[in-house]
């Protein structure tokens, strides 16, 4: 999914980056000969502290380093990764943005809004070389990077943010979840009959879904859902980077007017949040990897809370892949 689809497809999270425009420590900095890196304290998956000694002058180069390693898979190149964040500038004691500070929605049952990603795409919160810190790690690590404005953020640092290339900022990032799907991945199995009053489903292998509405039946007013394809794979949870192949149309007119194989293929963001509409988060959670679900959402639980919405009257009809989980 490329930007634009991600800002149609997600009610994207209204992270405080003022950045960017597109395990336990002492209670000093580490000094090395390049000047002083800090500690972060504070245990994997909880908000950090960022801990720098008054006055220390920080590294002169950027450091990456791996403060707590995790024992889950090693994340490579292409992965989808789900990943805790925040940054701070160097000496001031305050979150500039990230994960943590953001408020669950009220379906959320505990799990906060999280960065869902994949490794070698540009990222929609992290600075490319942030977000390339976390090839190579562990599901599970916590790492620190730490770096100049100008090194980490580059020519897509924000001039209303109020910092200066100079500036050392300093990055913690968790890695709560890591998939590795191909991007031409689909879901397998024999596709059931649609029930009555659903759309028809046909999927042509590596190609987006031709959706048909049924002729002189009205859209319903409620969510409508059915399992096309069952999946043996794990259930998907409220709070992970759900992986997925999807094809959406209008009921109103049968039109598509987005699918994840305009856009590369398969794609991934994190359910159960409130990052997406509100008819995927109570459709999808629940349903298991290797499905193919078919969705009719009413405005109510798409875009009708965006009046500015292209969408906001329409009633819409996805089928979706679920092809991991991050």
């Amino acid at each position: 999914m490329n930007y634009n689809t991600k800002r149609r497809i997600a009610a994207l999270l209204a992270v405080p980056v003022l950045l960017i425009t597109a395990a336990c420590g002492s209670d000093s900095g580490k000094d090395t000969a390049e000047g002083t890196v800090a500690e972060v304290k504070g245990k994997f998956g909880a908000q950090p502290d960022v801990v720098v000694p008054k006055d220390a002058k920080a590294a002169d180069k950027t450091v990456i380093e791996t403060v707590t390693e995790g024992s889950g898979a090693t994340v490579k190149k292409g992965d989808f990764v789900r990943l805790d964040w925040t940054v701070e500038k160097w000496q001031e004691d305050k979150p500039l943005g990230g994960t943590w500070a953001q408020q669950q929605t009220p379906d959320a049952k505990g799990v906060h809004p999280q960065a869902v990603e994949r490794l070698g795409q540009p990222s929609q919160q992290l600075p490319e070389k942030v977000l390339n810190a976390v090839d190579g790690k562990k599901v599970g690590s916590r790492l620190l990077v730490q770096g100049t404005a100008g090194d980490l953020v580059g020519e897509n640092l924000n001039p209303q943010s109020g910092l200066k290339a100079t500036d050392t900022l300093v990055w913690v990032v968790d890695v709560a979840g890591a998939a590795a799907v191909d991007s031409k991945a689909e879901a397998k199995g024999t596709q059931a009959a649609p029930e009555a009053g659903m759309p028809e489903v046909k999927a042509p292998s590596q190609a987006a879904a031709t959706i048909t509405i049924p002729k002189g039946q009205k859209a319903p007013t409620e969510l409508k859902q059915q399992v096309l394809i069952k999946g043996t794979g794990p259930k998907v949870e409220a709070g992970q980077g759900l992986v997925a192949q999807y094809t959406g149309v209008k009921w109103e007119d049968g039109k598509k007017f987005d699918s994840s194989w305009d856009h590369g293929g398969a794609t991934a963001f994190q359910i159960g949040t409130g990052s997406v509409i509100q008819g995927w988060d109570k459709a999808l959670v629940g349903k298991n990897v290797g499905d193919r679900v078919l969705l009719v959402i009413p405005p109510a639980l798409g875009y009708g809370a965006n009046p500015s919405s292209e969408l906001a009257k329409n009633t819409l009809v996805f089928s979706v892949d679920i092809l991991g989980v991050a």
